[in-house]
């Protein structure tokens, strides 16, 4: 399989998606409450239905673990893992950043990697064996050697707060020890962020397999690393990541399990 063919074919499904959010959203927002601080609107499921159409004629083998679950079909070794708008909040208030997120697993294994933040038309991809690219050009992430060097990004918990006291001596650790805190509403962006050098590290808890998956994806291709919150491998499917560059991530991680963990 050609992955870098298969990459710019996922980029102009998502460009295209992209474009149909947009213009639905210059006419209205039907929204729907999943649960509480939980939206969906018709936008969400129309642009999931043509990504899961769209990726599916890519590659028919493969399953899908996608938000609004429009399919449930699992592959045997192919998976897209897609969120058709991550950041539903920020879009549904009219503000960025808010990206469609899509990745590709083969064997338990992300190969591929597309995050496009609608806001700023700007598209973060890799694919396995590739650098990461941001709109044509190469990035890497940051070379910030400490937590005192970073600035860093988080996420609110918005239905499980069971790791709240925790999260909050995070939060206070880090305004008092690094450039600054940051929360745009949008792990995918977060992520891409980081892999780009624009944030040093993220971190968030209770976050799904397509909140991430993509963004974390383009981190490690970009030189960047990934944990989940206890130290170890299962941040995509684990509920929670830390990402940060390489530099300074030991430190990051230890500062993050450790209070989380109290």
């Amino acid at each position: 399989m050609d992955l870098s063919t298969l990459c710019q074919s996922v980029i102009d499904l998502a460009k295209s998606t992209g474009k149909y959010i947009l213009e639905e959203s210059s006419k209205s927002k039907r929204i729907e409450a999943k649960g509480k601080n939980d939206f969906v609107t018709h936008i969400d499921k129309g642009s999931e239905e043509r990504l899961v159409k769209g990726l599916s004629e890519m590659l028919p083998e493969a399953g899908f673990v996608a938000e609004e679950g429009t399919s449930e079909k699992v592959g045997e070794e192919y998976n897209w893992i897609v969120d058709p708008i991550d950041g539903t909040t920020n879009f549904i208030h009219g503000l960025s950043p808010f990206a469609i997120s899509i990745a590709l697993e083969y064997k338990k294994e992300m190969v591929l990697g597309v995050v496009y933040e609608l806001g700023l038309n700007e598209c973060f991809y890799s694919w396995k064996g590739a650098p990461a690219y941001l709109n044509g050009k190469e990035i890497v992430t940051s070379e910030a050697p400490t937590i005192s060097d970073s600035l860093i990004a988080t996420g609110f918990p918005y239905s499980n707060f069971s790791k709240i006291e925790g999260f909050n001596k995070t939060m206070d650790y880090f305004m008092r020890n690094s450039h600054g805190l940051r929360r745009l509403g949008s792990a995918a962006t977060d992520l891409a962020y980081v892999a780009c050098g624009r944030f040093d590290g993220f971190y968030e808890y209770d976050l799904k397999p397509y909140d991430v998956a993509a963004g974390a994806f383009i981190v490690q291709q970009a030189g960047g690393k990934n944990c989940d919150l206890k130290g170890g491998d299962d941040y995509i499917y684990g509920r929670g990541i830390i990402s940060g560059n390489s530099l300074m991530f030991d430190e990051f991680k230890d500062v993050v399990t450790s209070l989380m963990n109290e």
